[in-house]
């Protein structure tokens, strides 16, 4: 049962359930799916092994495993989950975009990105969103359904792999920029309106090896429009994660109209449950604003934004808007933004402009998508 206040969206008649799979399961899970096959419980810790630590989800490279159990583990529990549709490419490379095909024909992306510094990737939570932020390409197409756990894990095994095998350029026989070192909750979906299987994702990636991924919960970002519940719930987790929260105007009058979930928790609700969070969980919070010309960049609204952030473990990520095809809306005018910034730092408050990739490959969450339909 949600919590009191969560929002809940229906399946759509008809609509499968994903696969059983690895990923799914906590290790107990696992001891007693694979008994149930009738092999010995420690079978689970090989197939873990593989595909968490191996990344080898072909049963014709478990050579520790007889070969006539093989392919009984493989089809149970770890099931072909996605295709990749196709791959787009652009800045020389560094930023990689993957469609992928779900085992039910639905569509979602996922973004890789390398830096000097850092490999990070974007990944979807659901498949298309029920959000119906107007600016936004997945939230126009609206909610298709809910990712399964191991469907959001294994865009992050997909993606750990090509960078160990060289096919995101640059990666190849360098340990640093083979090593997946962020990831975000930023793709398609409102992540915590499928709160259950994020949070196990979460869990798969950061669990120890061979169980999870090992990856830090730290190196998380998980993002959210504003539902407040989940919000607070999440807070309970005692996650390490960073939160951050997709806010786009200081004001109700206006966020009622950018992002429509705002008729129902105001500005000072959501961002009271994000101090809760930066309180328990002891990070700064992340504010994503996209800078839209005209509709919310004016100096007045970064005054009434920083009078609201001032004082507390908070940093804004400014977003130059990446408009999509036919779409009114599109990205601030420099001087603006400018503008924008400077109002910030007058109160103190931390603001960068996020690097811009991806818009000669629709990059905008959910342009693939939208275009292969």
């Amino acid at each position: 049962m949600p919590a009191p206040g969560e929002l809940t969206f229906a399946v759509p008649r008809g609509a499968k359930k994903p696969p059983r799979h690895l990923a799914d399961l906590s290790p107990a899970e696992r001891r007693e799916a694979v008994a149930a096959l009738g092999e010995k419980p420690f079978r689970a810790k090989q197939l873990s092994q593989h595909y968490f630590a191996r990344f080898a989800d072909d049963p014709a490279a478990w050579t520790d495993i007889p070969a006539a159990a093989r392919g009984r583990l493989a089809e149970d529990l770890l099931p072909e989950l996605m295709t990749v549709v196709r791959h787009a490419s652009c800045d020389d490379g560094d930023t990689r975009k993957t469609l992928w095909k779900l085992f039910d024909g639905t569509l979602v992306e996922s973004v890789l990105m390398r830096y000097p510094d850092r490999v990070t990737m974007c990944i979807s939570s659901q498949a298309g969103c029920g959000m119906n932020c107007p600016f936004c390409a997945t939230g126009q197409a609206g909610l298709d359904r809910n990712l399964s756990t191991a469907e959001i894990v294994h865009q992050i095994v997909a993606g750990m792999r090509s960078l160990r095998d060289g096919e995101v350029p640059g990666s190849a026989g360098s340990a640093d920029a083979a090593r997946l070192s962020n990831i975000v909750f930023m793709g398609m979906g409102e992540p915590l309106a499928n709160y259950k299987r994020v949070v196990g994702a979460i869990r798969r990636l950061t669990d120890p090896e061979p169980d999870g991924l090992g990856l830090s919960q730290r190196g998380i970002t998980v993002s959210t429009v504003g539902l407040v519940p989940a919000m607070y719930r999440f807070a309970d987790e005692g996650f390490k994660c960073r939160l951050a929260v997709s806010l786009h105007a200081p004001d109700d009058e206006l966020r009622d109209t950018l992002v429509p979930v705002n008729t129902r928790w105001k500005v000072r609700e959501v961002l009271d449950a994000a101090w809760h969070y930066a309180e328990v969980s002891g990070r700064r919070i992340s504010i994503e604003y996209a800078l839209i010309r005209d509709v919310n960049d004016q100096a007045w609204r970064a005054d009434r934004l920083g009078r609201l952030l001032k004082n507390h473990r908070v940093h804004v990520n400014l977003i130059p808007l990446n408009p999509t095809p036919g779409s009114k809306w599109t990205a601030s005018r420099p001087e603006d933004e400018r503008a924008f910034v400077a109002a910030l730092e007058a109160h103190g408050v931390p603001v960068t402009v996020r690097d811009t990739r991806g818009q000669e490959i629709d990059g905008a969450c959910g342009q693939l998508a939208a275009a292969e339909r």
